[in-house]
């Protein structure tokens, strides 16, 4: 017998994965969830348990025939469907007359029509009258669907949160995932170019990438993927869902520019996504290169410090155009992911990651993925988000028309009901009927999320921060000059707190665009902008990600704004006051009530809230709080000195004559920055 897994299993013992998990449970075997192996020897041994269980049911006494007549009758199920549910045409179903039912019923006050329509309540009723149990068919189709989404939504949200721990031993490395970043004409393409020998730079209008591609190349007999994108959006959307789309990211900045604001944006977005970066100095080639300076900037800049200055940033000069230092820069790329031990899981149900996705006008909705774990071949049913699809066709990166895909493989998926969203994953399910459950399923999961989707607001923040003991919040700064861009850093950076963190996720120039936004999106923060406009399409896509955006002219009223809302996050200080003394005179002891202490109040008042501190000669004994508070025999919600009580402590009657109390109240004390 082979090794199978626990869903494998459960088919051939005709049973759930979830009832054989319990079974498995009981038999002290540690077993993880249904996608888990078990060994040869340990399914042989499961089969002849379960064998010889059912053998000793079938070989069990029966009982007698009229009992188990008896019980069946009182078990027995009736299946209704919508048609079904009109009185005459349900005493057919159950087999009671309907003159017999009507009667029944109107015994018990409850007058019906032969034709009336019943609702599930009062057919129910009618049903037990006669010792039957109803089912609705649409309740049994939804439990169906349930089974099938649950089981399906397992497989492709839990299944591969768990497989790393799970399967361990069975993962394999896989080629790394480059994204090359930088700012405008650094050179990304023609770096691109030279690496894949090819002249994509030329073909490009002006110049400039105008759409994202991925591309797969060998060096040394070593696979590298890599990703060519014209803007940070998407690096951003796909990480705001939780998605790795890359394994490191190549900075290209120009060593005839040096680090420029997109520069700045990119690495912000790279250092977001908590990837690795590689930087790479363009255009060393050039007259007035300057790679020092360069490097540099990159430590004022980004606080990037290369290798060679003491550091830990590797940073590889290059010529995009000649090629020179282009071995160094992949070798760089293979350390890194050797050191980061890059894993995929190479079996089982392929899992991708969109970088693209449109309509072709021949192919209809295509998607580009790269297939992150699994095997993705031909024929395959996927969901992403909402979407569905039966891969017709799969093209690679250099045009080919393949059968399967492999881990870090990028290709292009003909097939897809609709355009599918970039910022979902796409999974593949067992067959079409699932994959159509499923995105019915989601759709509904999304319009509820959507509907009741929200950001971080500044002035929530006090709320969110009683709901979560991390205190944390990540700000996108904008401004209209470097000048007051700095003095805004400076100040934000000066509001210290030891509970609070406040951290500057990105910070430049000029208007708030798209991609502030997405960038704010995908670390759950808040954009702060002085003296800046913000882009129309920035609102739209703000309003629809729920990130908020606060604008100031005045920078004492941004920080005072920032001030207070932070303050708002401090827990407030819990300090005991001492508000009484008193001295115990006399003890009761009360049938039914308990020990009550007569007491003498010397300074101050009491109140039922108070916590009360027992001294007996000058030391401390306990501390307790009040159950009862009364002045004679009226309760009390206060006591003055210097009147006469009688307290009942909540917990403890070790109390004696001649004890010394203090009584202390609670008081909150909102904390400063």
């Amino acid at each position: 017998m082979p090794r199978l897994r626990v869903y494998e299993l459960a088919k051939k013992l005709n049973m759930s994965a979830k009832e054989l998990l319990q079974e498995l449970e009981e038999l002290g075997l540690d077993v993880k969830n249904h996608m888990s192996y078990i060994d040869e020897e340990t399914v042989s041994l499961i089969l002849e348990i379960f064998e010889e269980e059912e053998t000793a049911v079938k070989a069990k006494v029966s009982k007698p025939k009229k009992e188990k007549e008896e019980e069946e009758e009182v078990a027995q199920e009736v299946l209704l469907k919508p048609e079904e549910m009109q009185l005459n045409t349900f005493a057919v179903k159950i087999g009671i007359a309907l003159n017999r039912i009507i009667q029944d019923m109107f015994a018990k006050g409850i007058v019906l029509k032969p034709m009336q329509q019943l609702d599930e309540k009062l057919a129910k009723e009618i049903a037990r009258m006669y010792g039957y149990r109803v089912r609705f068919q649409q309740d049994v189709e939804k439990v169906e669907q349930e089974e099938i989404i649950e089981n399906e939504l397992e497989k492709l949200e839990r299944y591969f949160e768990t497989l790393y721990t799970v399967h361990r031993n069975e993962l394999t490395t896989r080629p790394p995932v480059v994204t090359v970043m930088g700012h405008v004409d650094h050179g990304k393409t023609t770096l691109l170019d030279r690496i894949r020998k090819t002249r994509i730079a030329e073909q490009e209008i002006g110049g400039i990438t105008q759409s994202i591609g991925a591309y797969q190349v060998v060096h040394n007999g070593k696979k590298i993927t890599f990703i060519d994108t014209p803007g940070h959006e998407l690096f951003t959307e796909m990480r705001a869902k939780g998605v790795q789309a890359t394994d490191i990211v190549v900075l290209v900045v120009a060593a005839d520019d040096g680090v420029m604001p997109q520069t700045v944006e990119a690495y912000n977005h790279a250092k977001t996504a908590g990837v690795p970066v590689i930087v790479a100095i363009n255009k060393i080639d050039k007259p007035n290169a300057n790679v020092e300076l360069t490097k540099r900037q990159l430590v004022d800049s980004l606080n990037l410090i290369p290798e060679d200055w003491g550091g830990d940033a590797i940073v590889v000069p290059i010529s995009a155009r000649t090629g020179a230092g282009i071995d160094e820069l992949l070798e760089m790329i293979l350390l890194v992911a050797e050191m980061k031990e890059i894993k995929c899981f190479p079996k089982g149900p392929a899992r991708c990651v969109i970088i693209e996705s449109r309509l072709d006008r021949a192919l209809g909705p295509v998607a580009n993925v790269i297939v992150k774990d699994g095997v993705l071949s031909v024929g395959d049913y996927l969901v992403s988000g909402p979407v569905y699809c039966k891969v017709r066709t799969l093209i690679d990166d250099k045009g080919r028309s393949i059968k399967n895909a492999e881990p870090s493989q990028p290709v292009m998926i003909v097939g897809f009901e609709e355009v599918p969203d970039i910022r979902y994953m796409v999974y593949a399910v067992a067959d079409l009927q699932t994959a159509r459950i499923v995105t019915e399923q989601l759709k509904e999961r999304f319009d509820k999320e959507r509907a009741t989707k929200r950001k971080i607001k500044l002035e929530e923040l006090l709320k969110l921060m009683e709901e979560s003991e991390k205190k944390e919040l990540n700000i996108v700064l904008k401004a209209d000059t470097f000048g007051s861009l700095s003095a805004l850093q400076n100040a934000i950076n000066s509001i210290k707190s030891e509970e609070i963190k406040v951290n500057i996720v990105h910070s430049s120039i000029g208007a708030i665009n798209n991609s502030d936004v997405m960038l704010a999106s995908a670390s759950n923060g808040i954009i702060i902008g002085f003296r800046v406009k913000v882009d129309l399409q920035a609102r739209k896509t703000a309003e629809s990600e729920g990130v908020q955006i606060k604008t100031y002219e005045i920078i004492y009223d941004l920080l005072d704004n920032l001030k207070l809302a932070l303050e708002g996050m401090l827990k407030p200080e819990i300090v005991e006051e001492l508000v009484g003394r008193g001295e115990i005179r006399k003890i009761f002891d009360i049938k039914k009530v308990g020990t009550i202490a007569g007491v003498q109040l010397l300074e101050g008042y009491v109140t039922k809230s108070c916590t009360v501190k027992i001294f007996r000669n000058g030391t401390f004994v306990f501390s307790d709080e009040i159950e009862t508070l009364k002045h004679y025999k009226q309760d009390a919600d206060r006591v003055d000195a210097p009147q006469e009580c009688g307290i009942k402590l909540k917990g403890s009657s070790e109390i004696k004559e001649g004890d010394e109390l203090e009584f202390y109240q609670k008081r909150e004390i909102r904390k400063k920055l």
